[in-house]
């Protein structure tokens, strides 16, 4: 019995080796169809350059289209980021309020969660101010009294994000005791909302246009590829291939010309940019901003090759999932 059972041993042991050495097998057959069908599908493009190199270019162009509005949009956000200051909410508290009910006034306010800066004005720091830029200093000096207030300027966080939030906050701040008059440009808030809400959805549309667009253009390529190929698809097809073993090489050829085009308009947003950039800091610096341009970051642009990868893929699948059922043996 013992013996038996050694022998039912082993035999198992060598059956599940045995299965564990096929499914590795498979997997490394796996692999090397994929590696071939990947390098293959490189090769065709490499041979026929002339016609690659035009399809990549246009797709490119294409891409970079999208990509150029999405940096511009993203470039926008950032100036309004540097313009909140403009909006602003100024308090101009009443004459009778002293500097140290002034401070304390500010320093109740800053405790407020949603303000993200204060900056207390004296009276006599608003008419150093005034005689330094108004032009009439020896006007002022005849001047028994001063008749500036005190101000203090209150930045709001995500000024532009909660409009009906900026307007409670602003009605709050009318109804304190220590402030005479607040003011906010309300509309001007408004407008930039809505010029970046619009500048939003302009692009949104533009990239779904131009991604549109990528998928006929690579669907037409990798069509014009099988037609091209349809003798050696035909005579797989009558020795037993797949549909998927015939896809292969066409849906790499789709990421091949996805990928070459992601990085071909990544390059031409570079190059807009880099041409760009010192005019707009020049004029940055002419109006004391200190504005920077910005480029395509790291993940956006693994974004970029990966969007732009799956399009060429998505494209070239949908033309093969049609063509090949047209495509019978006679």
């Amino acid at each position: 019995m013992k013996r038996v059972n050694r022998k039912e041993n082993k035999q198992e042991r060598w059956q599940t080796k045995r299965a564990g050495g096929d499914f590795v097998d498979k997997l490394y057959a796996y692999r090397n169809l994929h590696a071939h069908a990947l390098f293959s599908s490189l090769g065709r493009l490499v041979a026929s350059r002339f016609s690659s190199a035009m399809t990549i270019v246009v797709l490119a162009i294409a891409i970079s289209l999208s990509s150029g509005f999405y940096i511009l949009v993203a470039n926008l956000q950032q100036l309004a980021g540097n313009l909140e200051a403009s909006n602003q909410i100024s308090l101009f508290l009443k004459d009778e309020v002293s500097e140290a009910r002034a401070n304390k006034f500010a320093d109740s306010i800053r405790k407020n969660p949603d303000i993200q800066d204060v900056k207390l004005i004296t009276k006599e720091q608003a008419l150093a101010e005034f005689q330094a830029y108004s032009g009439f200093s020896e006007a002022v000096k005849a001047l028994k009294k001063n008749p500036l207030p005190a101000v203090i300027q209150v930045l709001p966080k995500n000024a532009f994000e909660n409009e009906q939030a900026l307007e409670v906050l602003l009605d709050d701040f009318k109804r304190t005791a220590e402030v005479d008059f607040a003011q906010m440009d309300m509309q001007w808030v408004k407008r930039l909302q809505s010029i970046m809400e619009l500048a939003r959805r302009g692009v949104t549309l533009l990239s779904l246009l131009l991604g549109i667009g990528v998928l006929f253009i690579t669907a037409n390529t990798i069509r014009l590829e099988l037609h091209n190929r349809r003798d050696e698809v035909v005579i797989a097809k009558l020795v037993g291939a797949t549909n998927g073993f015939i896809c292969r090489p066409f849906l790499y050829s789709g990421f091949w010309i996805g990928f070459f085009s992601g990085v071909m308009a990544w390059f031409i947003v570079t190059i807009i940019m880099l041409f760009l950039k010192q005019s707009v800091e020049n004029l940055s610096r002419l109006y004391d901003d200190s504005f920077h341009l910005l480029f395509l970051g790291f993940a956006e642009t693994l974004s970029l090759l990966f969007i732009s990868s799956v399009l060429g893929i998505l494209g070239s699948w949908i033309v093969l999932h049609f063509q090949l059922r047209q495509l019978k043996p006679e």
